[in-house]
């Protein structure tokens, strides 16, 4: 390794191509050996030989890929796209999900953008302007450092959406992904810009994130006011007042939502906060309106 190079993770694991250069390989089976992940690259080493992969040739990371039976009996692998229409599936012996994010933070941490932040507030578009700032990925969080010294920490089991888009940015379009999280239980979204690959890269980090709190919920008219009403702000002690309900039928409703994993508790009596499941919910009902 060169002086600047630096390991980050060394352990056993198994590794597979499953598609060459854009071609799928049906045929493919895993090599069991040693993987190393540093600063610049990721080393597979096995019985055959040793296969290096610059992080730079690394596009996004995406979902499964069950090529055939003997990847989809592996239940726990990484799955890297690479530029070159190759894709390849590493798996740890040990914990694949904390090389994960080892990885995401060698192919994000101190990269360059530009933020606004927040770009919407409670449904309500600010008047902020894109500024430049630095991330770093830790074990359970997006850190953001601005210019102006101030910091946005981004929960990632905070982020109810990750939504790509293209957007000007100072004074020329370029890549922006929409994330949705909360600041002191207001929901917001915040903009970040890059370069396509690093939007593709956190767009799979951030993604990733959001589908966990994905999932059907079947409500009534009156749940989803209840909803939109905290999605826009309202706080829960002003429901009643502001939708004209009855105080009881407001804590019942917020008891089936907790139950529905929709709504969190914050005190008895009643104070709750939503959460990303909760906000993605209202979301697409104050669209449907």
């Amino acid at each position: 390794m060169s002086e600047s190079e630096y390991k980050i993770v060394d352990g056993a694991g198994k590794f597979l191509q499953a598609v060459k250069e854009g071609r799928q390989l049906k045929d493919a089976s895993w090599t069991n050996g040693r993987i190393l992940l540093s600063n610049k690259r990721i080393i597979l080493a096995g019985n055959d030989g040793k296969r290096s992969l610059p992080l730079s040739n690394v596009s996004s990371l995406s979902g499964r890929y069950d090529v055939n039976q003997t990847v989809a009996k592996v239940s726990d692998y990484v799955t890297l796209q690479l530029t070159n229409e190759s894709v390849v599936l590493i798996s740890m012996n040990e914990n694949t999900e904390d090389f994960e994010t080892k990885l995401y933070g060698a192919l994000l941490d101190k990269t360059e953008l530009h933020v606004k932040h927040p770009a919407v507030q409670g449904g309500v578009v600010q008047e902020e302007a894109f500024e430049r700032a630095r991330i770093k990925v830790d074990d359970d969080q997006l850190n953001v450092a601005m210019q102006n010294g101030s910091f946005i920490s981004i929960d990632l089991d905070d982020v109810g959406s990750a939504e790509g888009t293209s957007l000007e940015v100072k004074g020329e379009k370029r890549p922006v992904l929409k994330v949705e999280h909360t600041i002191e239980g207001t929901s917001v979204q915040t903009y970040l810009s890059s370069d396509p690959r690093t939007c593709s890269v956190l767009e799979s980090l951030l993604t990733k994130e959001a589908q966990k709190s994905q999932g059907s919920v079947e409500l009534s008219e009156t749940e989803k006011r209840v909803l939109m009403a905290l999605y826009s702000g309202v706080s829960s002690f002003e429901i009643p007042d502001f939708l004209g309900m009855d105080v009881d039928e407001v804590e019942a409703i917020f008891e089936r939502l907790i139950e529905a994993d929709v709504l969190e508790e914050v005190r008895k009596r009643r104070e709750v906060t939503m959460k990303t499941r909760g906000r993605n919910i209202a979301s697409e009902a104050i669209n449907e309106e």
